[in-house]
């Protein structure tokens, strides 16, 4: 079981992660969405098209984009659509 953690709450959980450039894709219903928050940010990748992100809230703490997926990936990234992937300070593990 993979979980994403971060300001002391379990994020994500799952055994079935995609692994990609060394960040692991959580299946969307496996991150809890109380602690996610939309972000108008967004960023591009050649191969896997653009990324949306979403910031966390726990416990009165904000991490900004600290999550990202892709609604419409590439061809090549098909395998991460509808799922999300953590950085800035989430463990993942």
């Amino acid at each position: 079981m993979v979980e994403a953690r971060w300001n002391g709450a379990v994020i994500a959980s799952s055994d079935d992660t995609v692994i990609v450039e060394g960040n692991h894709y959580f299946p969307a219903d496996a991150v809890d969405p109380a602690f996610l928050r939309p972000s108008a940010t967004t960023s591009f990748c050649p191969w896997k098209g653009t990324a949306q992100y979403h910031s966390l809230h726990v416990d009165g703490a904000e991490n900004r984009d600290a999550a990202w997926y892709y609604p419409d990936p590439k061809e090549k990234a098909e395998h991460i659509r509808g799922r999300i992937a953590f950085w800035k300070g989430v463990e993942v593990g």
